[in-house]
């Protein structure tokens, strides 16, 4: 067997095997050899049909499963041979396979660009203050208020407001006669809030309990109930109850209801800023990971291989549908075409692939490996956050293949720790932390 390899680019590579003619030669007799023994054919007993007959009935199939046979046990071979190593599925372009005659096929691969890395280490970026105000505290807390507001019936004989909730009793009428469905008892209709035709609820505004109200509706032609659609609806109303929203008040005793750690609002105010500095800064912390992929980026140029290029595409294409698809939509509906996606992607896909080549040659020059704590670690983490057991979490990551994308995932994250560790970050202000002062010392 003789190999070559051409280069098409940095990136792409021809592999060109020839197999002598005596080795094809013998390949062919074992082939009809085998195919003798088992061959049926009229006139002939099993075992005993020529070779001329064989060749005549099944040559085409020999001939195909013989090429692909020597391609699978050749092209490995060939491939270490050349010391190139591919990435994704080389595109195979077959000669002819006859006896007598030399067999020669190509294979043309993506392989992984070779390039030199450039002053990753000591990268300058800019980082913000993990600040949180009394004003983003108050309003946090006025979120909370609101989670734990009740709906409390009216006391006072007022009539109904905005953002009032109204018990009624309803039936809907086209003309004299009583729409079939459209009607219901002790319905919750929130006023100006979502569920009802918004004119609905603010035909309820004026109305006051044990009131009958009677209004007109003219629906659009597309409404979204046909039974509704198009036509001038009348309505019937009986005001059982106007409820209001009540919010607690801002007190110890609030603070208290979250739980024993609380002893008093300023517990909660506390807690609060302190979680949200820690929002604040995780948030900080990956647009800080961000920056450092942009210059990263900036500094290496290299070919991608076109493989790894479209495998990206797909995943992302393949995500997009997951997210189309579990709010009810689909590319089609959504008046999306594959190509225009797939080329709108593109400049996104080719980053992220950039990104790990640079990322994996980082870690590959430090030898960075991921061990079966940090993998531990990992798991015990997601168990936490999400309340799932952690035998779940690692029966899902050891099934489906998964293992090897998370063990690439936790390295890149390793890698780009470390590069954060030896960056030179500064703040808002411009000036280098003291941490980082001393980290930087250190590399000099």
């Amino acid at each position: 067997m003789k190999t070559s390899l051409e280069e098409i680019n940095s990136v792409k590579k021809k592999l060109v095997v020839e197999i002598e003619s005596d080795e094809v030669d013998k390949k062919i007799n074992e082939a009809y050899k085998e195919l003798k023994k088992s061959a049926k054919l009229p006139g002939f007993r099993q075992g005993k049909v020529p070779r001329k007959i064989l060749e005549r009935h099944f040559g085409d199939k020999v001939v195909g499963d013989l090429t692909q046979s020597l391609i699978s046990e050749t092209l490995p071979v060939a491939i270490d041979e050349v010391k190139t190593f591919p990435v994704g599925m080389p595109l195979l372009e077959k000669g002819e396979l006859k006896p007598g005659h030399d067999f020669k096929y190509s294979a043309v691969m993506d392989v992984l660009p070779k390039f030199e890395l450039k002053d990753y280490l000591g990268i300058e970026i800019e980082k913000e203050k993990s600040i949180v105000s009394e004003k983003e505290v108050q309003d946090k807390l006025e979120q909370l208020r609101k989670t734990r507001a009740k709906l409390t019936s009216v006391t006072e004989n007022r009539a109904v407001q905005k953002e009032d909730f109204v018990i009624i009793d309803y039936e809907g009428f086209d003309g004299e006669q009583p729409i079939n469905g459209v009607a219901g008892q002790k319905v919750v209709v929130p006023v100006g809030g979502d569920g009802f035709h918004p004119k609905f609820g603010e035909a309820l505004i004026g109305l006051k309990k044990e009131d009958n109200g009677e209004f007109q509706i003219e629906f659009e032609k597309q409404y979204h109930n046909a039974a509704l659609a198009g036509k001038n609806v009348t309505y019937k109303v009986k005001v059982l109850d106007i409820k209001e929203n009540v919010e607690p008040e801002l007190n110890d005793e609030f603070a208290q209801s979250f739980g024993d750690n609380f002893k008093n609002l300023a517990d909660l105010k506390d807690k609060i800023m302190e979680s949200m500095v820690a929002e604040k800064e995780q948030q900080h912390d990956l647009e800080m990971k961000q920056k450092l992929i942009d210059q990263l980026l900036k500094k290496h140029e290299f070919e991608l291989p076109e493989s790894l290029v479209e495998a990206e595409i797909d995943f992302n294409v393949q995500n997009a549908r997951q997210r189309l698809i579990s709010s009810g939509l689909d590319f089609k509906k959504a008046g999306i075409t594959d190509e225009k996606f797939r080329a709108d992607l593109r400049p996104l896909s080719e980053s992220r692939v950039k990104e790990k080549l640079i990322l994996r040659e980082i870690s590959t020059q430090n030898k960075f490996q991921v061990d079966d704590k940090e993998i531990e670690k990992f798991y015990r983490d997601i168990a936490l956050n999400s309340g799932q057991p952690l035998q779940k979490i690692r029966e899902f990551y050891s099934a489906g293949n998964r293992m090897d994308s998370l063990k690439e995932s936790l390295l890149e994250q390793k890698t780009l720790n470390y590069l954060i560790d030896h960056a030179k970050i500064i703040d808002k202000t411009g000036n280098l932390d003291e941490a980082d002062k001393v980290n930087v010392d250190n590399q000099a």
